[in-house]
């Protein structure tokens, strides 16, 4: 069999990013306001730091205004609350990005929850995992939501394939699982305490590796002519898939770096831009 093709997130991020700019120069010469995503970030964990850093650089490119709050470690749970309802009902910031790990002393689930669902670009609210559950209007959690669109880049129909989200996060394996279940996959979640791991993935047309442990999914694993999509990143650029044995078996498989990540990012700037366009309908 010869090597999967690779999927490459890069290129179409790109594209997206192209179109949100282009939407954005639209809505700001119409209405004389850019589109706005506020950046809280609590502490100054190294990763997060260039994490935050690199999506106001990709904002600025995207000429999409970036406002960023910087708090510190010591923060409380209420005081980061006070701080996100204060930018939900701040009528020129269109979207809300909070930075996580928070540090164990904060209730990371009371954060998400005081941020506004209409601004909610990163899609971490139970309003947004509900319409993402439903099929209802809404924001999509980001890197679930630029799976999605790397499946349907790459003509992968879900419908009717058995898909393996391995890991389960509220944000990601989670939601994972309930887009692939809405265009009518069959879905198994597996996750740390999995009895056999390894042969539940070898059932599986699609495998979404989410758990956040380098080189857990093995390629003597994966069904000859899967689709795997590593969205695992760990210290020195190494995905949650055994790449080198994996890409003899699969017929897709996206890169890391370069597969999963920049569509998390293009996916959360082009929701920016329709909360935007959204705030701008109403007023």
């Amino acid at each position: 069999m010869s090597q999967a093709r690779l999927m490459d997130g890069t290129a179409l991020a790109g594209r997206i990013l192209e179109e949100t700019a282009k939407r954005a120069a639209d809505l700001t010469g119409r209405t004389g306001r850019a589109p706005c995503l506020a950046t809280v970030l609590v502490g100054e964990d190294p990763a997060s730091v260039t994490y935050v850093r690199m999506k106001r650089n990709r904002c600025r490119k995207a000429g999409i205004e970036s406002r960023h709050v910087e708090l510190p470690a010591d923060t409380t749970t209420g005081e980061l609350v006070g701080t996100l309802r204060e930018l939900s009902a701040d009528p020129t910031v269109h979207g809300i990005l909070l930075q996580h790990p928070m540090g164990p002393h904060i209730d990371e689930r009371a954060a998400f929850e005081a941020i506004a669902p209409e601004k909610d670009v990163d899609g971490v609210t139970f309003a947004s995992f509900a319409t993402m559950s439903f099929g209802l209007p809404g924001f999509v959690s980001c890197t679930p939501g630029g799976i999605m669109r790397l499946l349907d880049e790459y003509d992968v129909d879900p419908a009717g394939k058995r898909a393996v989200v391995v890991g389960r996060s509220a944000i990601l394996g989670k939601p994972a699982g309930m887009l692939l279940l809405a265009r009518d996959a069959t879905v198994t979640y597996c996750h740390s305490r999995t009895a056999d791991l390894p042969a539940a993935v070898r059932e599986a047309d699609i495998v979404v590796a989410a758990v956040g442990r380098p080189r857990l999914i093995r390629g003597q694993d994966i069904k000859p002519g899967a689709v795997v999509v590593d969205a695992g990143y760990n210290a020195g650029n190494v995905g949650d898939v055994d790449f080198d044995s994996a890409v003899e078996r699969a017929s897709l498989i996206t890169p890391v770096p370069g597969g999963v990540g920049p569509m998390t990012i293009a996916t959360l700037l082009e929701q920016t831009v329709d909360a935007a366009v959204t705030a701008a309908r109403q007023s």
